[in-house]
């Protein structure tokens, strides 16, 4: 399964339970500010690397459209955020589904996740959040969103401290979404993002993500 059925797959709520407030379900074929976090956090910690599938160490130029310093080495997090999530605007709520991502998100993160290092930046923002996750004592959790079996919880507050306060409030600025519902959503949805990312059992390599894309 591709990224982007997935992500049309989470907008469409596949569980059957309410989405909470700012969740996936966007109501038309935008996506929703739940589903740009959750890209927004896998790019950013694909940039910044350090995980166990890191991305090149040379962080990816952004295309035009996107804030020069989202690449630029040294660059706060909120400018990384910011330079993803700007250019062009994403797809308006109520426009029809189906396209590429480059079409369906803002022109940083949709240029980046569609251009040549995709694969690179994919795996390693996975390997990255599994080794917050790992070194902040969530590694049984973290593993088994990786593994064949169900997916276990993560308390809200569990995923804040892996992740770090300065992520969460950078997404939550970015996206619009409150902190609690932010954290809501995320603790709800990336154990499923990161389950269907990993269908083999283990962390995909750069060339396994590019294909996903």
């Amino acid at each position: 399964m591709g990224l982007m059925d997935i992500l049309n797959e989470m907008q469409a709520d596949p569980r059957g339970q309410r989405p909470p407030a700012g969740g996936a379900s966007s109501g038309g074929g935008g996506m929703s500010p739940i589903i740009m976090a959750l890209l927004g956090l896998l790019a950013s910690k694909g940039l910044q690397g350090g995980g166990a599938q890191a991305a090149p160490t040379r962080p990816t130029p952004l295309p035009p459209g996107g804030a020069t310093t989202a690449g630029r080495p040294g660059g706060g997090l909120d400018d990384l955020l910011g330079g993803l999530f700007g250019g062009k605007p994403p797809a308006p709520a109520g426009a029809r589904p189906g396209g590429s991502l480059a079409d369906m998100l803002p022109g940083g993160l949709g240029g980046l996740l569609g251009g040549a290092s995709a694969g690179s930046v994919l795996s390693g923002g996975l390997g990255s959040i599994m080794k917050e996750l790992q070194d902040s004592g969530q590694g049984n959790t973290a593993q088994s969103w990786v593994g064949k079996g169900p997916n276990d919880d993560i308390a809200p507050g569990d995923l804040a401290s892996a992740l770090g306060g300065d992520t969460i409030d950078a997404l939550s600025r970015r996206t619009g979404m409150g902190r609690d519902d932010l954290l809501a959503g995320l603790s709800r949805y990336l154990p499923h993002l990161v389950d269907q990312l990993t269908p083999d059992g283990r962390l995909p390599t750069a060339e396994e993500a590019r294909r996903m894309i």
